[in-house]
């Protein structure tokens, strides 16, 4: 049996992991979209939207959440969920941070490759 070394990663290499993996799939990142284009959003609207059946858009909609990416309130037989704009803005920082490291230029100077 393995076990996974996650502790072994900073808190922050995690979190990047999991939103990365969470956004890894197409319907996830049309979800996200779709609620940045709006204030608030009904369960039954997003399905709507997606080419995806109601019970599909649930499920990706419960992975988002899970994360807390997006957040949803129970008002009557529906739900509204909404974006988690500071969870959300604090990852892009993250995410900035870690492109700009791995895109910087190499010791040698601009323009050269890896010696590959």
């Amino acid at each position: 049996m393995t076990v996974a070394k996650t502790t072994a990663f900073t808190a922050e290499q995690q979190q990047l992991a999991r939103v990365a993996k969470a956004l890894a799939h197409p319907a996830r990142v049309a979800i996200v979209q779709l609620l940045a284009s709006k204030t608030t959003c009904i369960s039954g609207d997003i399905a709507a939207e997606l080419p995806l059946a109601r019970t599909t858009v649930f499920q990706h909609l419960q992975e988002l959440k899970a994360l807390d990416l997006i957040r949803g309130e129970i008002d009557g037989l529906t739900v509204c969920y909404c974006l988690n704009t500071e969870l959300l803005r604090q990852v892009q920082q993250q995410f900035m941070s870690f492109f700009e490291t791995a895109v910087a230029c190499p010791a040698g100077g601009a323009g050269e490759s890896c010696g590959c």
